[in-house]
């Protein structure tokens, strides 16, 4: 599509968060992450320390044999420290519309994972979150073109003849309920992913927010609504 690709994200703030622990819960966090089962396992950790401006203290390449969750703490355990964030990277399968074919299909989906300590890049957590999940792309949760939903935004204009072909298909009621169907899908697994962290951790709150929705929750609660 030609609009701009908003992406979407999960933060997770702790009752608390010290040093001690902080592996511990990361740990716990990556048990929880719903892999792909085309592409399990995690393929990329990055330690930093400092901030953002800083060169990595650690980067690693793990595709050739992805570990899992106590793999990534193996390989962390030498970088312990409250002002070190660690990145991880993964996939997770998502339902996607491919517009050209006009199906549907499951495919893998990246994830990006930063756990953030409480002195890394001046207390950065408190506003993103202890750890934050980068889900990806926001339509995949909410729809293209405002289509979904109990409000619906009704049919906007088509920027390119792709998303043309796409407004046009959605036009027939039978390929919109598929396509609140299938985006239903990707919503309740994204739900069931933040319950699972709810019951394996002390988690004091989870936020979901987007690039281009006001308040995501809200918005991924109409279309699980909506009839």
């Amino acid at each position: 599509m030609a609009r701009m690709s908003n992406h979407s994200y999960m933060s997770v703030w702790f009752q608390s968060f010290p040093e001690e622990h902080i592996l511990e819960r990361l740990g716990a966090f990556l048990g929880t992450v719903p892999f792909s089962a085309a592409k399990p396992g995690f393929t990329y950790l990055t330690v930093r320390a400092v901030d953002a401006s800083e060169t990595p203290v650690l980067e690693q390449d793990l595709r050739s044999l992805p570990p899992d969750a106590s793999g990534i703490i193996e390989i962390a355990r030498d970088h312990h420290h409250s002002d070190c964030s660690y990145e991880i990277r993964c996939f997770w399968d998502l339902t996607v519309f491919d517009a050209p074919t006009g199906k549907w299909k499951v495919e893998p989906q990246p994830l990006e994972i930063v756990c953030y300590g409480e002195d890394y890049d001046a207390g950065i957590y408190q506003e993103e979150g202890h750890i934050q999940v980068n889900l990806g792309f926001e339509h995949l949760f909410t729809g293209h073109a405002g289509l979904l939903g109990i409000r619906r935004n009704g049919r906007a204009a088509a920027e390119s003849p792709e998303e043309a072909r796409f407004l046009e298909a959605m036009a027939w009621p039978e390929n919109l309920e598929r396509y609140q169907e299938k985006t239903r899908e990707n919503i309740r697994k994204l739900f069931d992913w933040v319950q699972r962290t709810e019951k394996a951790l002390p988690v004091e709150r989870v936020r979901l927010r987007s690039e281009g929705e006001e308040n995501l929750e809200i918005r991924l609660e109409e279309i699980l609504a909506a009839r």
